[in-house]
């Protein structure tokens, strides 16, 4: 209250307080290009991880990377800490090994430029320009619009019968990215998915009351095109990955949230009439892998076997980088077909080859051998650990107070991201354009385990502040 007569003068609202926000998170536009960009539709070779074709997404990560640079050089910022350096480098030892070995290196210096702009340059890039909490919620929050998009497509795909073609019908939702790459909707969906449920589980100090339950409901409705993709390898990664998330948030909110997401599979699930049977036949084929596997297991289980083939031959260096197609039917056995059917979603009947094991590890270790799948996976390992680890010290110590756990959401997508993505490799390889969004996922990642949201830390010559 003032005196009679008296007028003070009150400060005036910020009105473009959101927008000057937005502005001053403009540094961020380059690593969230990647992933929007995916929403384009494309087309793009055989969807394996010998392919050399280059989608835009991919320009927009080598964009990325150069930005980066020069913003570094710019402004004279400090590179990565020794650790982080290592963590994130380890991998080119392998890879450069890998490619010097190679019958032909000259072929191999393709998968070393792939290799190592999904795996070094781009996760670096996004570690050195993510600045707070912040930046890293903007970029996660790209993954759930682009999940959105291509879910929505997938499922039209699906109710009218212009999807990819699966047991004789064109029902199989693939996206826009067709019937050559039919993991692409399904990692697409599956990242978002996780990244939904992080702030329906534990939202952001500060956060809209809205955007839980808002977040619930886009977890929930993302789980339609996962079921409609019919990939069994991201169904499995998604439930493992949600469950550790979900763990990881706390049981009470565990049991809640499980049972809403039981409850919402059963009603998707039992409501979709016919489909359901091809669901249900689906979900079945998971336990018969090894009783009655289809042609598509058989296939996988005889590359399974010609990659350790290759790994006994030159265990410590493997056969080369690209090298897999080319040592492919020497070390395979009879029962591999002669590659798999692929139409619908607007293609033509087409035989695409079998070019790669689709299991990452097998992959690494029968091109890079024992040098290279250690680098490698041991990068990976160090960053789910030092993820799990950042999690459980805030959830110990502060109980997801202070600085820790102002930045919890922030860790349960990174290491959801990560469970969902050890997972998948287990069923899949680099491949298609989706493969884009693998470096900005794991610099993520690595944003967490590495640099983490505390204050005063120094990381990549920024000052993280306590608060975004």
């Amino acid at each position: 209250m003032t005196a009679l007569g008296t007028e003070t003068a009150l400060p005036r609202p910020r009105r473009h307080r959101p927008a000057r926000r937005l502005l001053h998170r403009w540094p961020v536009v380059p690593v969230v290009a990647p992933v929007l960009l995916l929403a384009v539709p494309v087309e793009f070779g055989n969807g394996s991880s010998t392919s050399t074709n280059v989608s835009v997404s991919d320009v927009a990560s080598a964009f990325l990377v150069l930005f980066c640079a020069v913003r570094l050089l710019r402004h004279r910022s400090r590179p990565l800490t020794p650790a982080a350096a290592l963590v994130l480098g380890v991998p080119v030892i392998g890879l450069a090994v890998a490619t010097l070995t190679a019958d032909d290196p000259v072929a191999a210096l393709p998968g070393f430029v792939r290799y190592l702009q999904l795996f070094v340059l781009v996760p670096a890039a996004v570690v050195l320009l993510l600045r707070d909490a912040g930046d890293f919620r903007v970029v996660a929050g790209s993954f759930v619009v682009l999940a959105v998009v291509q879910g929505a497509v997938g499922v039209d795909q699906y109710a009218t019968g212009t999807g990819a073609s699966y047991m004789g019908s064109d029902v199989r939702a693939v996206g826009t990215f067709g019937p050559t790459d039919i993991m692409g909707m399904a990692t697409v969906v599956a990242y978002g998915l996780v990244v939904a449920l992080a702030p329906a589980l534990r939202p952001a100090p500060g956060a809209p009351r809205w955007l839980r339950p808002v977040a619930l409901l886009v977890a929930v409705a993302l789980l339609v095109p996962l079921v409609f993709s019919f990939s069994r390898g991201a169904w499995i990664a998604t439930v493992l990955a949600g469950l550790v998330v979900v763990l990881l948030a706390g049981l009470r909110t565990a049991v809640r949230v499980l049972a809403a997401l039981i409850a919402a599979a059963v009603v998707l699930v039992g409501g979709f009439g016919v489909g359901s049977q091809l669901i249900a036949e689906r979900l079945s084929s998971i336990t018969r892998v090894t009783d009655a596997p289809d042609q598509s297991v058989t296939d996988r289980y005889t590359m399974w076997a010609a990659a350790v083939s290759m790994w006994q031959q030159e265990p410590v260096t493997g056969v080369g980088l690209k090298g897999f197609p080319a040592h492919r039917d020497g070390h395979a056995s009879l029962g591999l077909s002669s590659g798999s059917d692929t139409a619908g979603a607007g293609h033509a009947y087409e035989r695409q080859p079998l070019l790669s094991p689709h299991n990452m590890y097998l992959l690494v270790l029968s091109e890079q051998g024992l040098i290279g799948v250690t680098a490698l996976a041991g990068s990976w390992a160090a960053l789910l650990v030092g993820g799990v680890r950042r999690v459980l010290g805030a959830r110990s110590a502060r109980g997801f107070g202070g600085s820790g756990g102002s930045a919890a959401d922030c860790g349960l997508v990174a290491v959801g991201l990560a469970v969902w993505q050890a997972v998948d490799f287990l069923y899949a390889d680099i491949g298609g354009p989706s493969t884009a969004l693998t470096g900005i996922v794991f610099g993520l990642i690595a944003w967490w385990a590495l640099a983490g949201p505390g204050p005063g830390t120094r990381f990549a010559g920024v000052r993280i502040p306590e608060q975004a």
